[in-house]
């Protein structure tokens, strides 16, 4: 065990998960690459939890996060912020909500509290809807509407929560239908669990992709069904894009876009990747829903200029670099690499994702049945070879997830491909 380890173990929480059996320190980073302590190089295909979203060390981004520290820190939202006035004006455009309105935090969890605020308060209403297999943080609020057991430590919650079918494409009741047939029998789901319920729900809030749960996803225009059903109810949506915004999924620059039949949502939260590794997180919504709330607020440390700098600049050049048709390219050969990889493996049930977010789910072989040991098992493995990932998955999965900086290369994404077959092999 290590000086760190044993120092770490004295102080922290012992529900604070590390990954491998000898917990790593990373020291440094440049591009797609991470250092240990012992200088050991990796190839990091999980960014920090998906937050590292264009590169490490970006020039841009600490260029500017050095230039504005030089000036000015700290002020808080009692005083005007000019790179946040700027930065939440490119977010509102970009959003796709009409007259929308921007609040930053300082993360995923905190953006999903004020989505839940404001979808409540508007709605005057505790009552939440949300998927099965979701995450949406670790707060009092987030733990409350998580609908997987693995990260929801308490069943206490100021919130009525209300489960619906969706998340999962390839597990449950509904798997063997066809993709029209699954979309019907969610949205007839969600109308017989609206008619059983007192009062009217404030919101859905789901994940266009389920990050924590294991990459899964719903197909394209199950939240679009949704959206009708919600209209006649006056019901709100909440998408998650916490980790789905930004262009990760290739295809599209917000999950939400893949179920846009009828519409934008009235709320979108986001995080993790338009910092680059900054504490950034938000909410945008309609005008009339963001300003609904009648009590004073202020936000200490959320648009700070410092974090605001750091997302302009990585926003910038996610945006001149077309990052997202970057993700769609190599993220599509990474894909189709790993799966051909992955149909030698009997213990591999599903390879899965879009994009640069790609999950490889575990089995026992010859079953349906999860295989967490497996899953830890690769991940050492990777490890061994010099490769970063992540795992996850719902109380019945395991998955390995797979989610590079967007501006992986395609010589990265067959290394890290290399590296990932030798690591199946251990099963």
């Amino acid at each position: 065990m290590s000086e760190l380890y044993e120092r770490h173990r004295a102080v922290l929480p012992q529900w604070l998960a590390l990954y491998y059996r000898e917990p790593l320190e990373l020291t440094h980073g440049e591009g797609r690459h991470v250092w240990a302590a012992d200088g050991t190089k990796y190839l990091d295909f999980f960014g920090g939890i998906l937050t590292t979203m264009t590169a490490h060390a970006l020039p841009e981004v600490t260029k500017a996060v050095a230039e504005q520290a030089g000036r000015i820190i700290h002020s808080s939202t009692l005083y005007l912020d000019r790179p946040m006035v700027e930065l939440a004006e490119r977010i509102a455009a970009l959003s796709g909500i009409p007259d929308a309105r921007v609040f930053f935090t300082t993360s995923g969890t905190e953006a999903n509290d004020a989505a839940l605020l404001l979808a409540t308060a508007y709605r005057r209403s505790n009552q939440i809807l949300a998927l099965r297999n979701s995450y949406h943080g670790r707060s009092f609020s987030a733990v409350g509407i998580t609908g997987n057991r693995g990260w929801s430590p308490t069943s206490l919650s100021p919130l009525q929560t209300l489960y619906v079918h969706g998340g999962v494409r390839t597990r449950g009741p509904y798997a063997e239908l066809s993709d029209a047939a699954f979309i019907d029998a969610c949205t007839a789901d969600l109308e017989d669990l609206l008619g059983q319920t007192r009062g009217g729900a404030a919101a859905l809030i789901a994940e266009p992709v389920q990050g924590v749960g294991g990459f899964t996803s719903p197909p394209d225009g199950l939240f679009a069904a949704f959206r009708e059903v919600l209209k006649r109810h006056g019901i709100l949506w909440i998408s998650d894009e916490v980790q789905t915004g930004w262009g990760r999924t290739g295809d599209h620059f917000w999950g939400w876009q893949a179920h846009d039949r009828n519409g934008p949502p009235d709320l979108i939260t986001f995080a993790k990747g338009i910092g680059n590794g900054m504490s950034i997180g938000g909410v945008v919504a309609r005008a009339e829903i963001m300003n609904c709330l009648d009590a004073n607020s202020i936000s200490t440390f959320g648009g700070s200029p410092v974090t605001m700098a750091a997302g302009l600049a990585n926003l910038t050049y996610l945006l001149e670099r077309d990052l997202q048709g970057n993700a769609r390219r190599v993220g599509g050969l990474l894909i189709e690499r790993l799966r051909a990889a992955a149909a030698r493996v009997p213990a591999v049930r599903e390879v899965r994702g879009r994009g640069l977010m790609i999950g490889i789910e575990l089995v026992r072989p010859g079953t349906d049945e999860a295989d967490p040991d497996a899953a830890t098992a690769v991940l050492e493995a990777a490890r061994a070879g010099g490769l970063l990932i992540g795992k996850g998955g719902a109380y019945n999965t395991s998955v390995l997830r797979i989610a590079p900086p967007l501006s992986l290369t395609v010589a990265e994404a067959e290394q890290g491909a290399v590296i990932l077959e030798d690591a199946l092999r251990v099963l």
